[in-house]
């Protein structure tokens, strides 16, 4: 079974990368993509004072501090996986990249950090629920 993890360094995703892990352990044969998205940057303050190239390793280095728990917790459980943090809309880049890894099934969490983040990430959830082309796991 191949598993696209998706995270965004809440403590929601923690409690998803456990259900991964216990799921991984009941599968003998299981790969995991862990992926985190980075939102496109479209602040003008931003976009007229750094180039692209900077901003681009500057979201690289946000997506790799918001895998470093659920890394923490595969790694701390033994379970391999593959680290990935993308660009672009959250939603669409999930789903995208769970056809592209030709991923079983998409796990992520109903919410996300802080309380405007859980209202777009509830949306998030649900889009990707809409858009999935494989089954998706809500874990709360």
């Amino acid at each position: 079974m191949k598993i696209l993890l998706a995270v965004d360094g809440s403590e929601h995703s923690d409690r998803v990368a456990a259900h991964v892990v216990k799921l991984a352990r009941s599968c003998a044969e299981h790969q995991i993509v862990l992926l985190n998205v980075q939102a496109p940057i479209d602040a003008p303050e931003v976009l007229g004072h750094m180039p692209a190239s900077e901003i681009e390793a500057m979201q690289q280095t946000r997506g790799g501090d918001a895998m470093e728990s659920a890394r923490a917790i595969l790694d701390a459980a033994g379970i391999s996986y593959e680290p990935e943090v993308a660009l672009g809309e959250i939603a669409e880049t999930i789903v995208r990249r769970a056809g592209e890894s030709a991923s079983d099934a998409i796990i992520l969490g109903t919410h996300g950090m802080g309380s405007l983040r859980s209202a777009l990430t509830g949306s998030v959830t649900a889009a990707v629920i809409r858009l999935a082309p494989c089954p998706v796991t809500v874990v709360k």
